[in-house]
């Protein structure tokens, strides 16, 4: 694929705003060959949440990069996919936990309502 050709443009319901960042992805991993890095320190961000269609391509080369990049990851499991379940299996009950805390989508978000709820105390 090619940055110019129409499959790779953003979709026009995720049109970006006046002001938001847009990041082109230009490998598997989504820090390879981008400046992804420089962005998110740029914000202060230290933690990510990953999900994606290509657990064993995608999602594999972003968490391994980012956690060697000292981000506190996240991958949601229930929100990521693979060709091979075997494979999606592996990756998200014996490897991602290696790097990452793995959770379910539910999981995750019954976390942020309990960290909400303490600081709103």
């Amino acid at each position: 694929m090619e940055e110019s050709s129409p499959a790779t443009a953003i979709h026009p319901a995720l049109e970006p705003r006046d002001g938001d960042i847009v990041v082109t992805k230009r490998r598997v991993g989504a820090f390879s060959g981008s400046d992804l890095d420089v962005v998110l320190r740029g914000q202060q961000v230290d933690g990510l949440v990953l999900t994606g269609i290509a657990t064993s391509g995608v999602v594999l080369s972003t968490l391994r990069l980012a956690a060697d990049l000292d981000f506190r990851c996240t991958v949601l499991a229930d929100c990521c996919a693979d060709t091979d379940e075997e494979v999606h299996r592996v990756l998200t009950t014996k490897v991602f936990p290696r790097q990452a805390d793995v959770l379910t989508v539910e999981d995750w978000a019954a976390g942020l309502q309990i960290a909400r709820g303490a600081a709103a105390q």
